[in-house]
């Protein structure tokens, strides 16, 4: 007799929502560790902010076993779930507003002019189990402060397909966008993003004020060759095709960096508190 094939994933997460909707608490626990570091890796991208990406994936889950036995599985449960959690960030991101294109230079002044703001961070690189410094990740960090720059929806359609590898149907899903809106977003926000970086990326051979990949690199590291090797390929590699070639490259580096828990998240996150607070006085 020939064997059955083994469920596919898609069938077992089915099962899944199926008990989960019935009450089954285990069911519904599996559904979270399944898709709890994406969500909140999704929502830290979109917040740039621990606590607020992690009290809006709080909110989201929470919002998800209210309203589970309501879904009907006519989308993907995943798209279900980053549409609740992309609503909820609306309401944050009101509040919050977007970033200037200059906010990594506010942090720099503001790390330079505040006494021991230099020696924090290398305590953070010393003391922390996740205080490495990375080119990798620290590639990924500037990728989130640079989409902080774009309006809130082209924000959401560019991480959701670049980043988060949702198709363009998926993503307009998420968002409740039409699939042309949807196009008409990802177009604006990559030429948005091309622009930025070129005029501040000197990864790739560009002038421009970037100083942070050497220059916290020899902050952190000392010994510059750590890094080199990284940075010619990288250089190598975004250096070959069109700017679209270049972006895309990008966001696969942000793709492999966790940014909650890879080995210099909590260095990162440092930097980026740094950056809120510039912003913050720059409003003020």
């Amino acid at each position: 007799m020939r064997a059955m094939p083994p469920p596919s994933d898609e069938t077992d997460e089915k099962r899944l929502l199926a008990r989960a909707r019935a009450g089954g608490r285990t069911a519904f626990g599996a559904l979270v560790t399944r898709h709890d570091a994406a969500l909140r890796a999704y929502l830290h991208r979109l917040t740039a902010h621990r606590a607020d990406a992690d009290d809006l994936a709080q909110e989201t889950w929470l919002r998800v076993q209210r309203r589970l036995k309501a879904f009907d599985g006519r989308a993907a449960f995943r798209t279900w779930l980053f549409a609740i959690a992309t609503n909820l960030a609306r309401d944050h991101w009101r509040a919050r507003r977007r970033w200037r294109e200059d906010a990594q230079d506010q942090a720099r002044a503001l790390a330079e002019s505040t006494p021991g703001a230099p020696e924090g961070l290398r305590q953070v690189a010393a003391g922390s189990p996740r205080g490495r410094y990375e080119l990798r990740e620290h590639v990924g960090f500037c990728f989130t402060c640079v989409m902080k720059t774009l309006p809130l929806a082209q924000h959401v359609a560019l991480l959701l397909v670049e980043v988060h590898g949702f198709k363009d149907r998926e993503a307009a899903d998420v968002m409740g966008v039409s699939l042309a809106r949807l196009k008409h977003l990802l177009h604006a926000a990559r030429a948005t993003m091309n622009r930025v970086f070129a005029q501040r990326c000197a990864l790739v051979g560009k002038t421009g004020a970037c100083h942070q990949c050497s220059e916290l690199n020899g902050f952190f590291n000392g010994d510059q060759s750590r890094e080199q090797a990284r940075v010619a390929a990288l250089q190598r590699a975004l250096t070959r095709g069109g700017e679209e070639r270049l972006l895309r490259l990008r966001a696969a580096l942000v793709r492999e960096v966790d940014p909650l828990q890879g080995p210099g998240a909590d260095l990162q996150d440092a930097i980026m508190r740094l950056v809120h607070r510039a912003v913050a006085r720059r409003r003020g």
